[in-house]
């Protein structure tokens, strides 16, 4: 479970660096929270789901299905690509 902290953090890091640096990356705080427990909760569903899992192809199927539905919902929720009340932009 501590990796998978180290590892949204790790991501997160990105744009607060990016944000000292340039412009271009306008995240407020609601933006790293919103990212934290979207990332640390699909880090957590993979954990979880896999835990007794010992063949590798059915850890990667759960995986894959997770960072799609993980991609799914950061787009919606970045620029509105399905058109959902809480889409942005």
């Amino acid at each position: 479970m501590g990796v998978v902290a180290l590892v949204t953090a790790a991501i997160l890091l990105v744009p607060f660096v990016a944000m000292q640096f340039t412009g271009e990356v306008n995240w407020t705080l609601s933006d790293f929270v919103i990212a934290g427990v979207l990332l640390a909760g699909t880090g957590l569903a993979y954990v979880l789901c896999t835990m007794k899992m010992s063949n590798p192809r059915s850890r990667l199927v759960i995986g894959a299905v997770l960072a799609v539905a993980l991609l799914l919902v950061w787009a919606e929720l970045a620029v509105g690509l399905i058109g959902t009340p809480f889409a942005g932009s």
